[in-house]
């Protein structure tokens, strides 16, 4: 499938420098936003209450959500769990509130609404297991970058493996980034998405750098700036219509998803585009930038020995 009949070669590294000052700074807000007002975590990390509450009726989430707001609780997520009657109402820790008297207050105040509810379990999560949570995330991302260092480095050449790193930060930073700048709430789910992002953005490295290296090796005239950029252009069809098919299934889960896997969908939707951009912009750019070039990528001829002389048998 071809979206674009492309005829000549783009010049994608003709604007690398603007790229990079782009990233750049989208890079430095995000630290800085980072550094200065944190992450909104959720209550995977902090800690908290849930309460399963049902309701003889489909629950309005929408008055469910008005009526803990008006009682004070205006931090409540409320999500349907398993089915359209169970609810699930997720409490940040309030300090010298106890879960009987929290639970019995949360079911007040939305009873005090049309649809009556009552409460079917109610459980506690500790702060101490968020902060497990949060640091075994943060080593699960620092192993799967150093992994695939080190399978990039392998298959390709520690360029092509040094800029799908730099790549991979990038895209992990932005997207953080992205929840830090708006308050989004950081959750478990905002976690795997990250993951996933990082596997997107290196499967879209891999495809790029394998191209690359194969004009290297089959394209005998031409610097390496017009090779990546022919690179470039030819896997661009494949970029777009992979990038545009995972986009529209992100874009049907953010609008029709639900609150539950709202933060997921917003994560992936932003990783994917950073993904794809950074494949072209980033990874290809450092790689450039390094000084790859055909020497690098070209299988090295072992001689040997004997080879120059006649088979003595026929």
């Amino acid at each position: 499938m071809q979206l674009l009949k492309l005829k000549e070669t783009i010049g994608f590294m003709n604007v690398r420098v603007p790229a990079m000052l782009l990233s750049g700074l989208l890079l430095a807000a995000s630290i800085i936003s980072f550094a200065t007002q944190g992450l909104n975590w959720g209550l995977d990390f902090t800690g908290g209450t849930q309460i399963e509450v049902g309701f003889e009726k489909p629950a309005n989430l929408k008055e469910v959500r008005t009526l803990l707001a008006d009682a004070g609780f205006t931090d409540a997520v409320v999500q349907n769990f398993g089915t359209s009657r169970e609810v699930l109402v997720r409490i940040p820790v309030l300090e010298g509130t106890d879960n009987k008297t929290l639970g019995n207050d949360i079911v007040a105040a939305i009873n005090a609404g049309a649809d009556q509810a009552e409460m079917r379990r109610i459980e506690f999560v500790g702060p101490s297991v968020g902060n497990e949570l949060r640091e075994q995330g943060g080593l699960a991302m620092l192993a799967a970058l150093l992994c695939i260092l080190a399978y990039v480095a392998m298959r390709f050449e520690w360029r092509f493996a040094l800029g799908s790193v730099i790549a991979l930060a990038h895209d992990v930073i932005l997207t953080v980034g992205l929840f830090s700048i708006l308050g989004l709430e950081f959750d478990l789910t905002v976690l795997a998405a990250v993951l996933a992002v990082i596997g997107y953005s290196l499967n879209d490295t891999i495809v790029v750098s394998d191209r690359i290296r194969e004009n290297f090796r089959k394209i005998r005239n031409g610097t390496p700036k017009e090779i990546i950029d022919i690179s470039l252009t030819q896997t661009l069809n494949r970029t777009l219509v992979t990038s545009i098919t995972t986009l529209l299934v992100l874009m049907a889960l953010f609008f029709q998803g639900g609150a539950l896997i709202h933060g997921f969908a917003t994560a992936l939707l932003f990783g994917v585009f950073i993904g794809t951009y950074s494949s072209i912009y980033v990874a290809s750019s450092v790689a450039l930038s390094l000084g790859i070039s055909k020497e690098d990528l070209i299988p090295v001829e072992v001689e040997k020995e004997g080879a120059d002389q006649e088979a003595m048998m026929p």
